[in-house]
């Protein structure tokens, strides 16, 4: 089960209205910072949920 990270999953249509064709990259730094991080603060499989989180709304985004 892949958990939507909080907060921003209640603000990512603003997120996303505000960033216009910058939301990918938002979208993409997410995913990274979850990579890089999730061996460090002691939550692998949350961190690494949330990655995969930011990866597919990626997708659809691409996608749309």
């Amino acid at each position: 089960e892949i958990i939507e990270p909080l907060p921003y999953d209640e603000m990512i249509d603003a997120i996303a209205s505000c960033l216009g064709e910058g939301f990918k990259f938002y979208l993409q730094g997410n995913a990274m910072k979850y990579l890089w991080r999730y061996q460090h603060k002691g939550k692998v499989q949350e961190d690494l949920d949330k990655s995969i989180w930011y990866i597919n709304k990626l997708k659809s985004v691409v996608n749309e």
